[in-house]
């Protein structure tokens, strides 16, 4: 299934499944997609289901949609290309599009070489996968659910577990942070807002910053603890 990663500095924001024929993308809170942002407009775009393919289209926008860095008014999106929409990047994901169809190599005379006369080399050849040395294999970590414990203010004591591969916290407008799972560890950056959140007192950017369990992190007036099993 197509889908949009929302970014800000390397940051990601959320992502979002292509599920309905028309997703909306703008500033207004009645979007598909909210992107909270002086820069992009009320009703900024619309990405369109076509049959197998994914239009994206600039609804006349202010500051206009770029499309790997090209402005666009209309365009049919390509697996990883990069949207832009002022300061935040969308990248389209659609693996589908990638692996739904074999790719067929038209044989042409003299690629294949002379005909064998003999079995043995065919027969060899036809078993070699078995023989074949595996692939060194890539070591998959398993994350618990980590989760951050409101230490200061009206919901003092609250936990909320991370299930979400990003969730952010804070106050539009004041400071919003993003935490991010990642397959060795959660990051934090700053996502948005005038006031840096910080980390264990120490002012955290867009750049994340890995999390270890029991660190400190405050965010619009709220201290929060980072929590790790």
């Amino acid at each position: 299934m197509p889908k949009l990663i929302v970014s800000i500095d390397g940051v990601v924001i959320k992502e979002v499944q292509l599920t309905k024929d028309r997703t909306t993308l703008g500033r207004r809170p009645y979007n598909d997609i909210v992107i909270d942002n002086l820069a992009v407009s009320g009703e900024h775009a619309v990405v369109l289901m076509v049959g197998h393919e994914v239009h994206l289209e600039d609804l006349n926008s202010t500051n206009g949609t770029y499309i790997n860095g090209k402005a666009a008014r209309k365009q049919i999106l390509q697996n990883n290309d990069l949207v832009e929409v002022g300061k935040y990047k969308l990248k389209f994901i659609n693996e589908a599009a990638e692996t739904g169809f074999e790719k067929t190599t038209m044989a042409r005379p003299g690629m294949l070489g002379p005909p064998h006369t003999g079995s043995g080399n065919l027969n060899r050849r036809a078993t070699d996968h078995s023989s074949a040395m595996p692939l060194a294999g890539t070591e998959t970590i398993t994350l618990s659910h980590a989760a951050i414990k409101v230490l200061t203010g009206a919901a003092a004591g609250r936990e909320v577990t991370l299930t979400k591969v990003v969730t952010t916290l804070g106050k539009p407008g004041v400071a919003v942070a993003a935490i991010t799972r990642r397959p060795h560890g959660y990051v934090v950056g700053h996502v948005e807002g005038a006031e840096l959140p910080t980390l264990n007192a120490t002012p955290i950017g867009a750049t994340p910053v890995a999390l270890k369990h029991g660190d400190v992190l405050q965010l619009a007036g709220t201290q929060m603890q980072f929590i790790q099993p």
